[in-house]
């Protein structure tokens, strides 16, 4: 079965090309001395209680299509963020997903809650983008990324004073993962080479990832009951997204999801 993900890779090198011919990468850096001040993401998501909420606007995906087509995502942010919210993730990516650094400039200035830029990072440029655009974290898949290229990248995200969030869904994935001394793991319950999803994922991992580790589910939370699931079993954040943006009301959703 092709590997989603490789194919993926393929194309943002593509797209990169491109970016640098527009945007050469010391225009970029010239570009982060004007980006907004960074706003703690971690803190975010890791502050004691319940389990925390990053909340995911996204224009369409790959498997389920046109989401919310022609939608303001200024309403959508703020009433993630009236409801209860602690964090937002972006989708960037534009041939899959529709996003754009437009959407991630356009989510922050609407509320005041912390920004992960959510993509296909394969590249220092990309980081840099995230940055100057106003981003506070910055999404890395261990998947796509080979040892020396993640821990590149991991450093380059904090130097620039933003959240690594670090996610996987193979098992095997785990320990580079762990050595990388990454804080913020992701689990992504949604294998990407199947385009099936198993909320036990995360549940069937939890053991092996470390206490001091914040562990983030990601992917097929779609009611209160699989939130209760999550938070018994000691799992501290949950990103959440395409069960939100079905809904009429997202801001709603949040509420009810969050058991206000």
């Amino acid at each position: 079965m092709p590997n989603i993900l490789d194919e993926i890779v393929a194309r943002k090198r593509r797209e990169l090309a491109v970016a640098r011919e527009r945007v050469p990468t010391a225009a970029l850096e010239g570009r982060l001395a004007a980006a907004p001040p960074v706003r703690d993401f971690f803190a975010a998501v890791s502050r004691p209680g319940r389990i925390r909420l990053i909340a995911e606007f996204k224009r369409r995906s790959p498997s389920a299509g046109e989401i919310r087509p022609g939608e303001s995502i200024e309403d959508i942010v703020r009433g993630y963020a009236e409801a209860g919210a602690d964090a937002l993730s972006v989708l960037t990516d534009g041939i899959g997903f529709g996003g754009s650094l437009i959407d991630l400039e356009t989510a922050r200035i609407a509320v005041t809650l912390p920004v992960l830029r959510k993509e296909f990072i394969v590249d220092r440029y990309q980081v840099l983008e995230a940055r100057s655009h106003g981003a506070d974290a910055v999404l890395l898949i261990a998947e796509c990324l080979d040892d020396c290229l993640l821990r590149s990248l991991y450093r380059e995200i904090l130097d620039l004073g933003m959240t690594p969030l670090v996610e996987l869904h193979d098992a095997e994935q785990l320990p580079r993962v762990l050595d990388l001394g990454a804080t913020l793991v992701g689990i992504n319950n949604r294998d990407l080479r199947t385009m099936t999803t198993d909320l036990d994922h995360v549940l069937r991992l939890r053991e092996r990832v470390p206490a001091e580790c914040l562990l983030v589910a990601e992917s097929g939370i779609r009611s209160r009951a699989d939130v209760e699931r999550l938070e018994a079993a000691g799992i501290g954040a949950m990103l959440v997204g395409e069960s939100l943006l079905r809904q009429s009301d997202p801001g709603r959703a949040v509420a009810a999801l969050l058991g206000h």
